[in-house]
């Protein structure tokens, strides 16, 4: 399924679930719940780079110089420079 790249997230959660649905609750041949199987899988792989994403891009709380809170996008780099020079923790 090329369009599962593009569908919205919403979209794509509401079709995976239809197709739960189908595959629990229907007489289908064995070729059509590969099939189903095969689209829900794509759209479950979709679904979840699409909150990966989105968890990065979650904005975190940091502390200015001044003392007062402010937010500001996640940043890996920001991780990496809070841990202590010894430490293994990718």
């Amino acid at each position: 399924m090329s369009e599962t790249k593009e569908i919205k997230y919403e979209e794509a959660l509401k079709r995976l679930e239809r197709l739960v649905g189908e595959l629990d609750a229907s007489e289908l041949d064995l070729e059509t719940r590969l099939k189903k199987f095969e689209e829900g899988t794509k759209l479950a792989r979709v679904l979840l780079k699409r909150l990966e994403q989105a968890k990065k891009k979650v904005q975190v709380l940091v502390k200015a110089h001044v003392g007062e809170a402010s937010l500001a996008p996640f940043d890996d780099q920001m991780l990496e420079e809070e841990r202590e020079p010894n430490d293994p923790t990718p």
